[in-house]
């Protein structure tokens, strides 16, 4: 794979077996891995919501709150990733850097939450 300009180039096998040249735009690409990140963190706060539900009394109480606040910035996530989806080849790039803001605290989030509720 390589990069010019705002496209990403590479090469992949078509489904008979050639070469195919793949090209994707800068924005594409990154919309597509956020997506995909997105589905991983849904899958690891329904991990989470389980092992709440299975804690006892006060302590299942207080890893809700942690998790709603995380479905929270999630939903925040969730719209910064519409926002970049829809924005013009121009305005993605401006809207990136509060996006990766919102997804770098997401994760942190995530991770401690992961840490706490274990």
């Amino acid at each position: 794979m390589f990069r010019t300009g705002r496209f990403l180039f590479g090469r992949i096998k078509g489904p008979d077996g050639t070469a195919e040249v793949v090209i994707m735009d800068k924005k594409t690409e990154y919309v597509k891995k956020l997506s995909a990140q997105m589905v991983e963190w849904d899958a690891q706060i329904d991990r989470l919501k389980y092992q709440a539900d299975s804690a006892a009394g006060e302590l299942s109480s207080e890893y809700r709150k942690e998790i709603d606040a995380l479905l929270q910035k999630r939903k925040e996530a969730e719209l910064k990733l519409q926002g970049i989806a829809t924005a013009s080849d121009d305005m993605w790039e401006e809207l990136k850097d509060g996006t990766d803001s919102v997804w770098d605290e997401i994760s942190a989030s995530l991770r401690k939450a992961v840490l706490k509720i274990k």
